[in-house]
Order: C-alpha cells, then structure tokens, then sequence
C-alpha cells in the first residue's frame, strides 16, 4: 500500500533487495558498494524496470544518509583538530575550487555556453560529491590518514562554497531581472549564515552535553538514540534555514559532541541509520539519471563528462603538487576529486528556478555530473592499479652487504627487539635486517646498526651472512614471508638453526613441518603470563595460578600433535569453551539396582 508521495511498503522492499543484491556482486568484483548501488538505482528507476517514478523525492529523504555520514566524521574530528586543519580548509580548498572553477568555465565557454553559464555549470561539477568520496575513503581505510584528511579539510571548504554560489546566482537574477521582489541582499544572506554558524557552535558547547546528560540520566536507552537523531537533523535543518548545506550543520554538530562523554554512545546509536540512508541515496542518484537526454544528446553528454573529469584532474593534481604532495598522491586525489557531487544539483536547480539555465542545458549537466560519479570507483580502481609502490628513500642506510654475525636477525620489529636484547646481554654478534626504512633510522636513534634488506631474497640472505651464521631468528610480520624465508634456508644453508616467529596456530604446524629448531606463536607466551597474573589478582594462590598454567601449556602441546596428524579440528576437544555441554540421560531412569 502506498502513501500519498506514491512510496510503499512494496518500494521499500525494492530498494532493500536491490542493495542487499548488487552491493555484494559488485564488490566480488571489485568494483566497490557505490557502483553498486548506482547500477542498482538505474535498474529499479524510471529510465529501467519503472518500478519508481519519483527519484527525485526519494533522493531528498536519501540526503538524511550524507547528513548523518558527515555527523560519524565530525565526532572524530576534535575542535583542536580541526583548528589545525585551517590551513587546509581555507589554503588548499580554496586553491582547488578557484583553480577547478575557472578551467572548467573556459572548458565551458568554449564549447560555447555563455560566461555566466559556463561559470555556473563548472562550479557545480567543482563541488566533488561528499558521499562518493567519503565513502571510497571509508572502503579504502584512509579516512584516519593524512591524505584522508586534506580530502576531508577540502571537502568542508566545498561545503562552505555553495553559500556564496548560490549568492552569486541570485546576484545574476537581480542584475537580469528575474529576481522576486522578497530576494535578499548578499551582505544579508553572508550575514545569516555567519548568524547562524555561531549560534550552532554556542549551542553546541554549552547545551549540547547537558542535554544528552539528561536524557541518559532518564535510563531509556531509545530515548537517547531519538535524541541524537534529533541534535543531528535539527541542526542540519538549521543550516539548511540559513543557506548553508545540512552537511555542514550535521559535521559541526560531530565537531562540538566530539568531546562530549557520550560521543561513542552516540556514534552506535547512529551507525545502523547512516548506512541504510546513504545506501538509498547512492540508489536515488542511479534512478536520477535521465537516460533520454543521454541518448538524445550523447555526444555533449560524453564530451561534457571526458573533459570536465579530464580537466579537474589535471587542475586538482597540480594543486596538490605545487602544495608539496607526492606525484602519487597527487594522482590519488585527482582520481578521487575528479567527479562532480550532490551540491551540483542544488546549484543547477537554482540557475533552472531564475532562468540562467534553460532546461536542456539542466538536464545535460545534471546527466554529466550523474555518470561522472559512477564513473569515479572506476577511475579509482584503475588509477590504484597504475600507482607504483613510492620509490624507498635509502638516504642515510646501508643496505646489506658482507655482513658476518654470530646471529642473522631477519626483521626487527616490537618482537625482534625484545628478542636482541638477551643476545646482546651475552655479547652475541648480531647481523641485523629491515625493510621499514622508518622502523630502521628510529632504531639507529637508539644505537642499533640495522641494515636494508628483503629476507625473501636469497642474494640478500648471503650478502647477510646466512651461510655463515650460526643461527637464524625469523622474525617478519607476514606469514607468507617468513615461510618464503624458512623455504630458502632450509635449501641454501642447511647448518643454520632456524628460529621462527610464527603467526597463528596454522603458521605454527607449517613450521614445525618445515623442520624449524624452534618456533613460537607471537602472543602465546605472553598471553599464559597474562592469565598467571589475572587469576593471582582473583586470589588464587601461586601454586594454583602456575599449575594452571601449565595444564594450559600440556593441553596445547598435546593439541599440536594432534593437529600434525589430523589438522586443525583435531585438536578441539583439547580446547576448553566456555559452554558447559549437557550429558545426555535416558529417557526412563533404570531400575534400582541395575547399571545405567
């Protein structure tokens, strides 16, 4: 049954199996959860099967997805933090959108759009799309990293740039006439918006965590997730009021809660929402795009998106590259940037409403700023796949060579440097390899001579002295490469003992295979003192806690030969859990006197 806006239970089902079927098949592929969903909308909207007439009215409930996504990254982005980003923001935001913006109108312009046109079309596809971008971060787990967060310093200047965009486009209604009688000046909408973003910062710091105080004093917890629901819409619909985007609002409200005691209560509470709403909004995009106009009009539609994802790219990396960031980084945010976003759609739809943009040059746009974002996972994956691995900077390191040592250490990290120092307290000489450059010049700040050197690599191994040293201590991250390792040794030098870090029990038994001297799971050791103390802080006596632990020890060595034999399930009934597992009684008890 559907409701008044023509949306029903029947859509909603519609939508949930159209997600829940090609996100998974997209990222099989490869292909990442946003094309996905794109595929997904064009299939199930009015241009593909009909099932939905109105995108446009589901692409405003779907915004609600960006809002609350912005609202997750502002609570862990700390005011301090944010202060130091300024630079950021106001430098290289700034730099990309003005360098973008103007490329793009002579991009514009050429192709034969008037100046005010041009600069309007161009701003809008300047303005990359929140969604798309965070979401690829997310995927990539880059949110959290410095490269992450100049794109998120740029994507909050962006947000701020629709204000005076918008300002200007009702500058141009005045200076041709088509202005309403009720339009505002521009010092009056800049005034407002100043308004209004500081009295959502004053709210935010002086009301804001006594608010939720109160409501979690009251002991409902549904209370408190309809709370924060409604700290992050309202605010986003105050912005919204003043002329600034709702993700801007929601972002700051994040910011001002990032410090507040129930920041990680809040961010739970709003995770579920968050996924589902900016899911429905990628979806809403997809049945967005207007396939009529990108038949009737391919050639404009095609060049528009070539050369505009051209021409941003090669603004946004000489940006990047003139501000100091690798070439490839540069080539990373490029990729990333290079497609135009939801704020477009705003912009257009003001230059629709005052005239400056007649309908065909809309859907146009509209259409190009559509494919230009479900091309950008694309244009990631392939710019990924092209990006070589940073050439390794070896300035200052010597790299292995000639090297004589009692003890070959391959690896040195947090465990081969505990491992080092009992060697180095009987005077052991030691030949010490890295590949982590950074990991070897902090070492040489503590009076370590550590050289570069792949273990993986048997001229590195002799240029290390493995065909003379006594032993060899295996003590890489990667399982796969200390296997690599050990299969080399074995082969070449043969009178080494290996000593081998191993990762898991799997690991463990193919070492033991492999005929190591000896090996040992990284937290095994550790983990058994662990528990000693814990069950002594509990009260147990000495005697109790280290028997304990040594029936723990028993149980594992009689596990592993087990496991030698039969794999890893063979070991399982030496593994205690921690539910009790019910004997099983016959259905009659048995006569007085008989045996059970």
């Amino acid at each position: 049954m559907a409701d008044a806006s023509g949306f029903g239970l029947g859509h909603a089902v519609v939508l949930l199996a159209a997600g829940v079927i090609a996100v998974p098949l997209f990222r099989r592929l490869g292909l990442g959860s946003v094309l996905g969903y794109l595929a997904a909308g064009l299939l199930i909207g009015p241009f593909g099967l009909k099932l939905f007439d109105d995108p446009e009215t589901l692409l405003h409930i779907a915004e609600l997805g960006v809002v609350l996504f912005l609202f997750v990254i502002g609570l862990e982005m700390r005011p301090r933090k944010l202060w130091k980003m300024r630079r950021q923001i106001f430098g290289l935001g700034a730099a990309q959108v003005l360098t973008c913006g103007a490329l793009l109108t002579l991009i514009g312009m050429t192709a034969g759009l008037s100046p005010a046109v041009a600069a309007v079309g161009a701003m809008g596809f300047v303005l990359s799309s929140t969604a798309v971008i965070m979401q690829m971060l997310e995927e990539e787990g880059e949110t959290a990293t410095p490269e992450g967060q100049r794109a998120i310093a740029i994507l909050l200047l962006e947000d701020l740039a629709i204000v005076p965009l918008l300002a200007l486009v009702a500058l141009w209604a005045v200076v041709n006439g088509r202005a309403e009688a009720s339009t505002t000046p521009l010092w009056m909408d800049l005034g407002i918006a100043l308004g209004a973003l500081a009295a959502l910062i004053a709210a935010g710091r002086w009301l804001l965590d006594p608010f939720f105080g109160l409501i979690a004093r009251a002991g409902a917890r549904e209370v408190l997730t309809a709370a924060a629901l409604l700290v992050v819409l309202g605010s986003a619909l105050f912005m919204q009021a003043a002329g600034l985007s709702m993700a801007m609002g929601a972002f700051l409200a994040g910011v001002l809660l990032s410090e507040s005691n129930f920041r990680h209560q809040l961010e739970a509470d709003i995770e579920p929402f968050r996924g589902l709403l900016l899911g429905l909004f990628f979806l809403s995009v997809g049945m967005s795009l207007n396939l009529a106009t990108v038949v009737a009009e391919w050639r404009l539609v095609l060049g528009g998106v070539i050369a505009f994802m051209v021409v941003k790219a090669a603004g946004i990396y000489g940006i990047a590259r003139i501000a100091g960031s690798t070439h490839r980084d540069a080539i990373h945010r490029a990729a990333l940037f290079a497609q135009g976003g939801e704020f477009a759609f705003v912009l257009y739809a003001a230059a629709l409403g005052v005239g400056l943009f007649d309908a065909r040059v809309g859907a146009i746009m509209s259409a190009v700023v559509i494919l230009s974002m479900a091309l950008t996972p694309l244009v990631l994956i392939v710019s990924n796949r092209m990006r070589r691995a940073a050439p390794v900077s070896l300035d200052g390191i010597d790299a292995a060579s000639d090297l004589h040592g009692r003890v070959l250490v391959i690896g040195f990290g947090r465990f081969a440097q505990v491992v080092s120092q009992t060697l180095l307290a009987r005077r052991v000489k030691l030949a010490l390899i890295e590949t982590d450059v950074d990991m070897i010049r902090a070492a040489g700040n503590f009076g370590f001579k550590i050289h570069y050197g792949d273990g993986t690599r048997l001229d590195v191994l002799h240029a290390s002295g493995a065909a003379t040293a006594e032993a060899i201590l295996v003590c890489v991250d990667k399982p796969e490469a200390a296997d690599r390792i050990v299969e080399l040794c074995r082969s070449e030098f043969p009178l080494a003992k290996l000593y081998v870090r191993a990762f898991d029990r799997g690991h463990s038994l193919r070492l033991i295979k492999a005929g190591v001297e000896f090996q040992i799971r990284e937290l095994f050791e550790s983990a058994l003192v662990f528990g000693h103390e814990v069950l002594t802080g509990l009260g147990f006596d000495e005697d109790q806690a280290r028997d304990a632990v040594d029936d723990v020890r028993e149980r594992d060595e009689q596990r592993v030969e087990l496991e030698l034999v039969g794999g890893l399930e063979a070991g399982r009934k030496m593994l205690r859990g921690n539910m009790t597992t019910p004997e099983p009684e016959p259905f009659f008890p048995p006569p007085k006197g008989e045996a059970a």
